[in-house]
């Protein structure tokens, strides 16, 4: 795999989500609400559970010798996480979540503003992980067991922050 092949398949899944988006708007009647807000926080759900327990795997990862049948076991538990669950579950939560965005909320509130900045940081973190993921498939890893503690955080406060603006809507 070559260095651009990432860049270019995160472009392509980008062009993809927002003509999805742009589909759905035009083909999707707004009586489908319910249906897609639940088909949404199904998408949230995965999409989470995915961001929690990525990171948790690196951290029992960086445990372990490169080269192990342990390290190898890792690797494909990763791979499939990632492209099984977690990137699946993240295009549906934009897909879903732009839709009624646009169509409940015509795209007005500051909660809902808000929100967009954190999905977009954690789709940043999903990014970082993916990224991490490849590191570890390729036995680059440099991160220590730590870090990815930490980092293992990042999706929590994120979800809370998410998880607050859009019960609580405080403004």
């Amino acid at each position: 795999m070559n260095a651009g092949t990432p860049m270019i398949r995160a472009i392509v899944a980008v062009a993809l989500t927002v003509g999805l988006v742009f589909g759905m708007i035009a083909l999707v009647p707004a009586g489908a609400a319910d249906w897609i807000k639940a088909l949404h926080v199904v998408a949230i759900i995965s999409w989470m559970a995915g961001m929690l327990y990525l990171p948790r795997l690196f951290v029992y990862h960086c445990g372990v010798a490169v080269g192990s049948e342990t390290s190898e076991t890792f690797k494909v538990m990763e791979r499939r996480l990632v492209n099984a669950i977690i990137n699946p579950a993240m295009i549906v939560a934009w897909i879903t979540g732009l839709w009624l965005a646009w169509v409940l909320f015509g795209f007005r509130g500051g909660w809902l503003h808000g929100k967009l900045l954190l999905v977009l940081l954690l789709s940043g973190a999903h990014g970082y992980l993916s990224a991490a993921r490849r590191a570890f498939a390729e036995d680059r890893n440099v991160r220590d067991q730590r870090h990815w503690r930490i980092v293992n955080e990042v999706p929590t406060v994120l979800m809370v922050g998410i998880v607050i603006l859009v019960i609580v809507k405080p403004f």
